[in-house]
């Protein structure tokens, strides 16, 4: 059996690594410590597990989930959180299963034994949706019409296939509520869906840029610490 474990904390992968092989001793584990670095791992070797820390340094591990999936469809993913609010995640996404720090070696041993059973989950459809508060109404769209969302005014300027909405809320608040669905923050301004996604190129002075599905006009600046990680989401 061949292991990954993906944490931005040293300590926190040593631990579970010394846990898996007191209950796994036969088991090869991979270590990473970042975003980029779990899809690299990904498109390297073949995973039975691969136990992905939620809060990493350069990208949150929901974001990371599908890509994952699509990487490797049979693999069994497992979040590792400090936050027991990440469990609804957890079931919302499909993952296997999620283990909480500081871990516990009967609950990891459960857990392994939970893995060893593939389960059939059907998708949430009122998950995919989300509710925008503008102009004195509530408007529910479907995520998948979203095709980015940027700062504007103390608030986000929403723009969708249809037309655009103004929300009262950061764009930290929207990264949280979308890195599931695919959005990605590209930018510190900027919140982009990647399926909308329809050009990454150079722009000026050696940094890069994306244009996305009905909005060819705009030019969105990707963060120089970003493009990494969005080639390898974009499947560059």
């Amino acid at each position: 059996m061949r292991i990954a474990v993906v944490d931005d904390e040293r300590p926190a992968r040593s631990e579970l690594k010394h846990q898996l092989l007191e209950l796994l001793p036969d088991a090869q584990i991979d270590e990473g410590d970042s975003g980029s670095r779990a899809l690299e791992m990904a498109g390297e070797a073949h995973y039975d597990l691969f136990f992905l820390d939620i809060n990493l340094g350069d990208i949150n591990g929901t974001v990371l989930v599908n890509a994952l999936k699509n990487m490797q469809p049979h693999m069994k993913l497992v979040f590792v959180t400090a936050y027991s609010e990440y469990a609804v995640k957890a079931f919302e996404l499909e993952v296997e299963d999620y283990i909480m720090k500081p871990f516990d070696k009967k609950r990891l041993e459960k857990m392994l034994k939970k893995c060893e059973i593939k389960r059939v989950r059907k998708p949430s459809e009122s998950s995919r949706r989300i509710a925008i508060n503008t102009d004195g109404k509530t408007i529910f769209k479907e995520v998948g019409d979203i095709v980015y969302i940027e700062t504007y005014n103390r608030g986000c300027m929403i723009h969708t296939l249809e037309k655009d909405y103004f929300e009262g809320k950061s764009i930290g608040d929207f990264e949280k509520r979308l890195c599931e669905f695919g959005f990605f923050r590209s930018q510190k301004s900027f919140l982009v869906n990647l399926n909308k996604v329809k050009e990454l190129f150079l722009w000026k002075n050696n940094s890069f840029a994306i244009k996305m599905e009905g909005y060819e006009k705009e030019i969105l600046p990707v963060g120089r610490e970003k493009i990494k990680v969005l080639r390898q989401l974009l499947g560059g």
